[in-house]
């Protein structure tokens, strides 16, 4: 069975994986360090962790399987889940997978070190509704696609 985490920290897009967990009856877990409101439905839980420098990260990374799905923009989180064998999407709608995780930690690094020596760097565009869309379309088809059986590993000739 499929699960969503949402690493709800400054996370706009909680609706949008709200109404795609109850098209498709998945878990789906809100991670914070602080009480918000979740909608009353059993498949969706509010967790209320220890406030703390990636203590909701640790809780979701502990936790994640397998297929899972991971909705946060934490860059060191996404790379701890995907080792897991989640797929992660940022709320802007890019999927941080197997494939995408290494090119965005090396991103995440270089900005960060450029920031370091005193070099301005932007934030990116703003969150607006383009955003909004391309994350429901890629979340439906996220789910679509991982519920989907996989195919059976190849049989290795023993000799």
């Amino acid at each position: 069975m499929i699960r969503i985490f949402v690493d709800s920290d400054a996370c706009p897009v909680k609706d949008e994986v709200y109404r795609v967990a109850g098209r498709y009856g998945l878990h789906v877990f809100v991670v914070s360090n602080r009480m918000i409101a979740v909608p009353h439905s059993a498949l969706i839980e509010g967790v209320v962790v220890e406030a703390g420098p990636d203590v909701a990260d640790d809780w979701i990374a502990e936790r994640v399987l397998d297929r899972d799905i991971v909705i946060t923009s934490d860059i060191p989180l996404a790379a701890r889940c995907v080792e897991k064998g989640a797929c992660v999407l940022e709320p802007k709608g890019r999927l941080l997978d197997s494939d995408a995780i290494g090119m965005a930690l090396a991103t995440r690094n270089l900005m960060t070190e450029l920031r370091e020596v005193g070099v301005m760097t932007s934030n990116g565009a703003a969150f607006g509704k383009a955003d909004r869309s391309r994350f429901l379309s890629e979340l439906d088809t996220l789910v679509v696609r991982m519920r989907r059986p996989r195919p059976p590993a190849p049989m290795r000739m023993v000799e």
